[in-house]
């Protein structure tokens, strides 16, 4: 969701399809092929929905499936991928804090990323183990949110981290929240804008901007959790964020 509101804001002549795999989520803690698996099966529907480009609005999803997905479709695919060299750069005690679900912290795309930098700056690693799952509900504030975020946290800035790199598109969701708990502690490194500026210069790059005559622009918001009361969290998130005033439909989309 913190991607498409960043989507959103940068392009607002474009429409967009979204689909939250509610059903299946969080990712975090499943099997790399059946990431794998479920990415292709969301991209097949999203590409019959007639995307022209597919953003991999997950950091778990595209760690483990991105190269699958570009040798597998003709469109251009732009994942997500964590901050680790703005916040290098970022640093000045030159040590990182990187929070991440588990699975992301497990995946050799990120200890590459990480191998690169390591001689310039020490990484604390934390897996966001139920961060994700709250999120999911609709809760981004709240004693649950501030427990772990001060069992996550507190660690990294007892270790010095003045940077804290939101390796899950989820936890810029939880911004609010880390600045309240933690002040000025960390620099909060998100990657929505980039991934945003990045769709911009591919459409620009494809030729595939939208005709300024094609009428209006459309968001449309799908999940795939079968029970209503399962899409009404992403209904909240989609709300507070000023996307939608009305209903997440759902899809079923199989393996």
């Amino acid at each position: 969701m913190s991607v498409v509101d960043a989507i959103r804001r940068r392009l607002p002549g474009e429409s967009i399809v979204y689909v939250a795999d509610s059903q299946f989520a969080p990712y975090g803690e499943k099997p790399d092929e059946f990431i794998r698996t479920r990415s292709v099966a969301l991209s097949e529907w999203l590409l019959q929905q007639g995307a022209k480009i597919l953003v991999v609005a997950c950091n778990t999803a595209t760690t483990h499936a991105i190269s699958h997905l570009r040798s597998r479709f003709d469109v251009p695919v732009i994942g997500v991928e964590p901050g680790i060299k703005p916040a290098v750069q970022t640093s000045v005690s030159k040590v990182v804090g990187v929070l991440a679900t588990a699975a992301t912290l497990r995946s050799q795309r990120l200890r590459d990323l990480l191998s690169t930098h390591e001689h310039e700056c020490q990484f604390v690693r934390q897996a966001g183990h139920g961060l994700v799952e709250l999120i999911e509900q609709g809760i981004t504030s709240g004693s649950s949110i501030d427990a772990l975020l001060a069992t996550y946290l507190t660690p990294m800035a007892n270790e010095g981290a003045d940077t804290l790199v939101l390796g899950s598109t989820h936890y810029a969701l939880l911004i609010p929240s880390m600045e309240r708990l933690f002040g000025s502690q960390f620099r909060l490194i998100e990657t929505a804008t980039a991934i945003a500026r990045r769709v911009d210069h591919q459409l620009e790059a494809y030729a595939l901007r939208a005709d300024e005559n094609c009428g209006p622009c459309a968001l449309h918001l799908y999940s795939t959790a079968v029970e209503s009361e399962k899409r009404v969290p992403l209904e909240r998130l989609a709300d507070a964020l000023s996307l939608i005033r009305n209903r997440v439909d759902c899809v079923q989309i199989g393996m």
